[in-house]
Formats: C-alpha cells, structure tokens, sequence
C-alpha cells in the first residue's frame, strides 16, 4: 500500500535524511525559529497544500506546530532526486493563513 506524502516526508525527517536550503535558514532565524521547530512542525503537521507547478518538482506545504506547542511553523519542501528531502523555505504561520 502506498503510502500518504506527510508519512514520507515524516519519515526522511526522522531519519536526518534531510537538506535545508540557505534561503530556509534565513528565513528560519528571521521568524526566530529553530531546527527543533523544523523538525516538530513537520511531525505534528499536516500537508494542506500540493503545488506541481514547478519544474523542479512537486512542492509540499506543511503546516505544523513548533516545539512550544503553540507556535504555527510553515515548511515549504520538495523531494530530490537522491531521495533526501529539501526544506526550502521555513515561516510562523499569520492568523491570516490558517
């Protein structure tokens, strides 16, 4: 059985078999965010947007919480073509987009 996207992408962040982009790392530090963050919101989070737009592969959208249980976190990312997975950009989710 296949199975769904966040599982997988749950699992290459459990693994450390994940890359950050240096646009994701500043964005990361503006929003005062760190990698625990990172990785928290990814495994609390949910897909809530595919984008297959983009030549360089499809884009997940992850909307999880940060490590303080309260913060929103944003995680834009893709998946390569070595099978690692890259975090491309990194945000605090606004009331606006929730």
């Amino acid at each position: 059985m296949p199975r769904n996207d966040i599982d997988r992408i749950r699992e290459k962040i459990r693994l450390r078999r994940y890359d950050m982009s240096a646009h994701s790392m500043e964005e990361m530090a503006e929003d005062m965010l760190t990698i625990l963050d990172v990785e928290a919101a990814i495994l609390s989070g949910q897909v809530i947007r595919v984008e297959k737009d983009d030549p360089r592969g499809t884009r997940y959208v992850v909307v999880g919480t940060a490590i303080d249980q309260q913060t929103p976190v944003g995680i834009v990312g893709r998946f390569t073509s070595n099978g690692r997975y890259l975090i491309i950009t990194v945000y605090e989710v606004t009331e606006l987009e929730i």
